[in-house]
């Protein structure tokens, strides 16, 4: 069955609800057929009970649906704002960043760094954690820290945070108006 195929299981609660209201219809269907002489019988209690579960639980799951719905429509736009903030500093700041990317470049080759060391090295100023360049770079978790104490031995300095701070500490914001 296709939908549940789907890795992320998006169709499931569509499905389910699908499911519940079948139920919803073959249980009226049933109730019709019966023709019940009296409300009271322990059949057509049981069939309004699951009649009634059935409509919760569609409606509940058809709720959380458009609830999340709306909010990956939120998270979506939140997302895009910030893809369009990130761009229009990019722009701004182009030949700045080119000559800072240019001075770690630069930096780097003084310390000597192998060019995976120097991949690593970027990574992890860019805020990465092991276990994505590990996975960016097709590699295990552990050769990415091997890497990573052979960039802070060559460099001298004790870890990330040291790291982040040679490139980082140096930079001045203009005064605030």
């Amino acid at each position: 069955m296709r939908v549940l195929d789907n890795p992320e299981g998006r169709g499931i609660p569509l499905l389910l609800a699908a499911i519940f209201l079948c139920i919803v219809v073959g249980g009226v269907v049933d109730l019709i057929l019966d023709q019940p002489t009296t409300l009271f019988s322990i059949h057509v209690l049981f069939e309004l009970a699951m009649i009634t579960l059935s409509v919760g639980a569609a409606g509940y799951l058809a709720w959380g649906w458009y609830v999340t719905q709306v909010r990956l429509t939120q998270v979506t736009k939140e997302s895009d704002r910030i893809e369009r903030e990130r761009t229009e500093w990019e722009e701004r700041a182009s030949s700045q960043l080119r000559g800072f990317g240019s001075a770690i470049s630069g930096q780097f080759d003084e310390w000597a760094l192998t060019p995976t060391e120097k991949s690593v090295a970027l990574s992890l100023l860019k805020g990465q954690s092991h276990k994505r360049i590990a996975r960016a770079s097709e590699t295990s978790e552990r050769t990415v820290r091997q890497h990573s104490v052979a960039v802070y031995r060559k460099s001298g300095l004790a870890g990330r945070a040291e790291l982040a701070g040679f490139f980082l500490d140096p930079l001045i914001l203009p005064p605030e108006e």
